[in-house]
């Protein structure tokens, strides 16, 4: 959990606001949920590992008796904890809110949310998420309208040339199935197949026969993954040629459904790439899954998926959903300081003899001309006055003396 000085505090407002700004316009409504919720719904089964990442919070009330007595039954110790993802408090908000709410829901949520990660680079146990979500569309149009925001997200920022790594989690289901793996090894084979990117095909296969996988379904796995491929092409023709066979045609029908949309959503080739090993680790995904890439690094900037099943746990009945989030802080850190930056920021530098009124005076001229305006005594140390200004976000100065005017300010550049 970091501290944040005022420049990093006002850098990171200003990409939010981009965010914020982009996702309105294309019809989202922001909501807000509590940083709490039940444990027994964050520990529900469908938050994959990120339930064993949940801080939870102690009973109130609780003595150190029946503390001794519950010591080996979490569940017994606490009955909240502070939310790991946004997805599951959106999930009981539509559930308790949905008489007052549309047909077809688009959501926004940017709040914090919070995991007992080991702390490293890029791994915070606090950190932002940027959740944009559509409840009540099972059309490729949801989809499609996800995409297309977020990619515009990126284009706002600056960050041009995105792309989205697309896969379906029927689309791996079958393929596991042609292959002939059990229905029981699934789980445990697509954990493997997840670590593709990092241990390669070989690896893959490896860690499949120590896991003790069948060797008939590692062997045609083996073979389809040592078959020539390049990057397939987005539609019909290019899916199915990456795929073996069996797949289900209407999935394959709602991908080459949702690439023409976005294609016509981006007025030119959809950014989409079909990747049929993409997997995320998420346990409530039920269809399309992907991820945000950007050709500057080799992690991806965000990511989501259809999870139709998860609403139906809260609400007695099943309600499609899907859902993408913004990595907010890897984005922050990704932009340079010159792609975030906002209102004209300036510094009054003022002798000591400056009447009060005087100088409050200029400085709302110049709040009221949409300025951001800082006062500062001259220091003996100038040089590091102006300095601090700069690294506090600011970028102009003007001296200002007992007999200066609004007209006659001269305002400098800090760097």
């Amino acid at each position: 959990m970091r501290d944040f000085l005022p420049a990093d505090k006002a850098r990171r407002e200003r990409v939010l606001a981009v965010i914020r700004e982009r996702y309105r316009a294309h019809g989202f409504d922001e909501i807000e949920t509590p940083v709490m919720e039940d444990y027994d719904r964050l520990h529900a089964g469908i938050g994959g590992d990120n339930e064993k990442l949940s801080f939870s919070i102690l009973k109130r009330g609780m003595d150190a008796e029946s503390i001794r007595a519950a010591a080996d039954d979490p569940a017994a110790l606490a009955d909240l904890g502070l939310r790991y993802d946004l997805t599951v408090p959106l999930a009981r908000f539509y559930a308790t809110n949905r008489a007052q709410l549309p047909t077809v829901f688009r959501a926004i949520q940017i709040a914090p949310v919070w995991r007992a990660e080991r702390p490293q680079k890029g791994r915070y146990r606090q950190f932002l998420q940027c959740d944009i979500d559509i409840i009540g569309d099972a059309s490729a149009r949801a989809e499609a309208e996800l995409m297309t925001a977020s990619l515009d997200v990126l284009d706002a920022l600056g960050l041009e040339g995105g792309s989205i790594r697309v896969n379906d989690r029927r689309v791996l289901d079958a393929m596991l199935d042609v292959f002939g793996f059990t229905p029981e090894e699934r789980p445990g084979v697509l954990i493997t197949i997840d670590k593709l990117d990092k241990v390669g095909p070989s690896g893959v296969v490896a860690e499949l026969r120590e896991r003790g996988a069948a060797a008939e379904a590692v062997d045609a796995l083996a073979a389809y993954l040592d078959r020539p491929a390049g990057t397939p092409s987005f539609d019909d023709a290019g899916i199915r040629a990456a795929l073996p066979t069996g797949i289900p045609d209407d999935v394959i029908a709602h991908l080459v459904a949702l690439g023409e949309t976005v294609a016509a959503a981006r007025g030119a080739d959809a950014p989409l790439v079909f990747d049929p090993f993409l997997v995320r680790g998420m346990g409530y995904y039920t269809g399309t899954i992907f991820e945000l890439a950007h050709p500057s690094v080799d992690y991806s900037l965000g990511g989501g998926g259809r999870y139709d099943g998860m609403i139906g746990r809260f609400l007695g009945q099943q309600v499609p959903a899907v859902g993408f989030s913004i990595g907010f802080e890897r984005i922050v850190d990704l932009l340079p300081d010159t792609a975030v930056q906002g209102e004209r920021s300036v510094v009054l530098v003022h002798d000591r003899d400056v009447p009060l009124a005087h100088l409050l005076a200029l400085k709302s001229g110049l709040v009221a001309d949409g300025a951001r305006v800082r006062v500062e005594q001259r220091a003996k140390n100038m040089k590091a006055l102006l300095e601090r200004s700069a690294a506090d976000g600011y970028g102009e100065f003007a001296t200002v003396g007992a007999d200066t005017t609004a007209e006659s300010l001269q305002f400098k550049p800090l760097s």
